[in-house]
C-alpha cells in the first residue's frame, strides 16, 4: 500500500480493477478544507486518459512492474508483435496499448522494454533516443544558417520532426522520441 506523499510519475497503481500509470500529479493545499492530490492517470492496458482527484494521505494500492528486454519484429494491421528475450515468445500487442506517441518511432528490430504483471507482458517501451535516418526534406540553402533556422524532415518510420537547415535525406539522426526533438546527426 501506498499513499498519496508516493505518488511520483510512472508509478503504477491497481484502481477499479485495472492498473494505471500516474503521467501527472500535483499536491493542492488550498486555505480552506483539506488537502488533496490531482492527478491525470493512464489505463496501463487501454491507454485510456484519467483525471482524478484524492484526498491527501489516501491509500492506494501500487503495483510493481517487472521490465523485460522484447524486441520489435513485424505488424499486421493493429497487432505489433514483440520477441520476449528471455522465452522467445511473440506477444501481440494493440496500436492502442502501444500509443500513437510511440508507434511514430517504432522500427523492426528495435530493443524495447516490456512491462511485466504477473507473468504476462502488458505494454512496451521505447528507448527514450532512437536512430532513424531521414527520407525527406527539403534542401537547405546555404548561407541560410545566420538565424539558426529549422526546417520539418520525415524519418523512416513516418514521424515529422523538425531539423537544423544541414540535414539532408539519408542522414542518420539521433532523436528524443519524448519531445520529438531533433539531438544531433550520427551519420549519412
Amino acid at each position: 500500500m501506498a499513499t498519496t506523499a508516493d505518488f511520483r510519475n510512472g508509478m503504477v497503481m491497481e484502481m477499479d480493477g485495472g492498473l494505471w500509470t500516474i503521467t501527472y500529479f500535483q499536491h493542492v493545499k488550498p486555505g480552506k478544507g483539506g488537502a488533496f492530490v490531482r492527478t491525470k492517470l493512464k489505463n496501463v492496458l487501454t491507454g485510456a486518459v484519467l483525471e482524478k482527484t484524492f484526498r491527501a494521505g489516501e491509500r492506494v494500492t501500487d503495483v510493481r512492474l517487472v521490465r523485460r528486454p522484447v524486441t520489435y519484429s513485424y505488424s499486421d494491421g493493429h497487432l505489433y508483435y514483440f520477441m520476449d528475450q528471455d522465452t522467445f515468445e511473440m506477444i501481440p500487442l494493440s496500436d492502442e496499448v502501444i500509443g500513437e506517441d510511440q508507434l511514430k518511432y517504432l522500427k523492426e528490430n528495435m530493443q524495447c522494454e516490456g512491462l511485466v504483471h504477473e507473468g504476462k507482458v502488458l505494454s512496451v517501451e521505447l528507448p527514450f533516443f532512437v536512430e532513424l535516418e531521414v527520407t525527406d526534406t527539403d534542401p537547405g540553402l546555404r548561407g541560410d544558417t545566420a538565424q539558426g533556422g529549422t526546417k520539418p524532415a520525415r524519418l523512416e518510420t513516418g514521424a515529422v520532426i523538425q531539423v537544423p537547415l544541414f540535414v539532408e535525406i539519408g542522414d542518420v539522426l539521433k532523436v528524443d522520441r519524448r519531445e520529438d526533438k531533433y539531438l544531433t546527426r550520427v551519420g549519412g
